[in-house]
C-alpha cells in the first residue's frame, strides 16, 4: 500500500506516463483544436459564435442540475440546445459540501451527484467534465498542527482521491461520449492533486476509457509545472483550460504575459492535440466581451 500511496502523490515525477487503453487522440490523432470559453447566455454564445469559436462550456450544477429531477432536466436541455454552440465541456463537478477526502469522508452522496451530471451530459452530447472541486477533495487537516495526528494525511487523501474516480467511471462505463477529465489545481487552492504527472497517475492506475486528463495553463504556471508535462500526457489529455498568469484574466489582456504561455502551447503542437482549449477566466467589464473574446482567440490561435 505504500508504495501505491507513493505512486499517487508522485513520486515517480520524473517517469515517463504511458497512455491509458481505450483513449483515442494526442500525437497521430485526428482532428483540430478547438478553442471554447466557459460563458453560458445566449448573447455571449453568439458573440463567441461570430467570432469564431467551436463551444462553450459550463459549470456541471447550473448545466445538469444533477439535484432536480427529470422534468427541470426535460426543460434543461431545450435551453441547451438554444445556444448556437454545442456544450462541449463543463467544469465544476461537485459541490463544496461533498466530502470525498479525510477522516470524515462520505463519498455516497457525491458519486449518486457526479454519477447523474455525467449521464446528463452523455445525453447533450459533452465531450468532457472537469473533476477539479478542490473544495470536495481538499484534505482536512492544520498543517501546523503540533501533533502528526492533527495534520493532513495528504497520501491519504490521493489515495481517497483515486478511489472516488475508480468508483465513478466504473459506475458510468456505458456512457458513449463522456469522459471526465482530472485538473490538478495550484497548492494555493488545493493540497492535493496539484500537478499534471499526478493526474496522469490516477489516469494509470484507474485505467478506464471515462476517465483522462486535463491540463490547465494559468494552474500550471503558477503552481510552477513544467510544459514537458503536456508532452508526456500525450493522447491521455482531451482538454485544456487557459487564463493569463497572474490576473487570471483572458489571453492577451496583458501583451507582455503572451510569451509566458507560448511553451505550454508549444507543448500542446508537439503532440498534435487536438482536443478544446477553454478559457476558464475574467473577462472584464461585462460591455467589453465582445472586444476581450476577440482578443483571446487571436492570441490563442497565434500560439497554437
Amino acid at each position: 500500500m505504500t508504495g501505491r500511496r507513493d505512486f499517487l502523490i508522485g513520486s515517480l515525477a520524473a517517469a515517463g506516463i504511458a497512455g491509458c487503453t481505450g483513449l483515442a487522440g494526442g500525437k497521430g490523432g485526428k482532428g483540430r483544436v478547438l478553442f471554447g470559453a466557459c460563458r453560458s447566455s445566449v448573447e455571449d454564445v453568439t458573440i463567441m459564435r461570430d467570432l469564431g469559436y467551436d463551444f462553450w462550456e459550463w459549470g456541471a450544477g447550473p448545466a445538469f442540475g444533477p439535484d432536480k429531477d427529470e422534468a427541470w432536466w426535460r426543460n434543461q436541455k431545450e435551453e441547451i440546445a438554444k445556444r448556437p454552440l454545442p456544450l462541449r465541456s463543463s467544469n465544476g463537478l461537485l459541490q463544496w459540501s461533498h466530502r470525498i477526502t479525510g477522516p470524515k469522508a462520505d463519498p455516497g452522496p457525491a458519486l449518486d451527484y457526479a454519477e447523474i451530471a455525467l449521464r446528463r451530459a452523455d445525453e447533450v452530447g459533452v465531450k468532457t467534465v472537469v473533476f477539479g472541486s478542490g473544495g470536495a477533495r481538499n484534505v482536512p487537516g492544520d498543517f501546523t498542527a503540533s501533533k502528526a495526528e492533527d495534520r493532513p494525511d495528504l497520501e491519504e487523501g490521493a489515495r481517497q482521491y483515486a478511489e472516488f474516480c475508480r468508483a465513478l467511471v466504473k459506475r458510468v462505463e456505458d456512457l458513449k461520449t463522456t469522459q471526465l477529465v482530472i485538473e490538478p489545481l495550484r497548492p494555493k487552492e488545493s493540497n492535493i492533486i496539484n500537478y499534471v504527472f499526478q493526474g496522469l497517475a490516477i489516469c494509470r492506475e484507474v485505467n478506464s476509457p471515462r476517465l483522462a486528463q486535463l491540463a490547465d495553463i494559468f494552474h500550471m504556471q503558477m503552481g510552477g509545472d513544467d510544459p514537458e508535462a503536456i508532452v508526456k500526457a500525450g493522447p491521455l489529455l482531451k482538454h485544456v483550460h487557459v487564463a493569463e498568469y497572474g490576473s487570471r484574466l483572458f489571453p492577451g489582456h496583458d501583451p507582455a504575459l503572451v510569451e509566458r504561455m507560448r511553451p505550454f502551447f508549444d507543448a500542446l503542437r508537439r503532440v498534435g492535440y487536438s482536443g478544446g482549449i477553454s478559457c476558464e477566466c475574467g473577462w472584464g467589464d461585462a460591455k467589453d466581451f465582445a472586444k476581450n473574446a476577440k482578443t483571446a482567440i487571436e492570441t490563442m490561435k497565434g500560439l497554437i
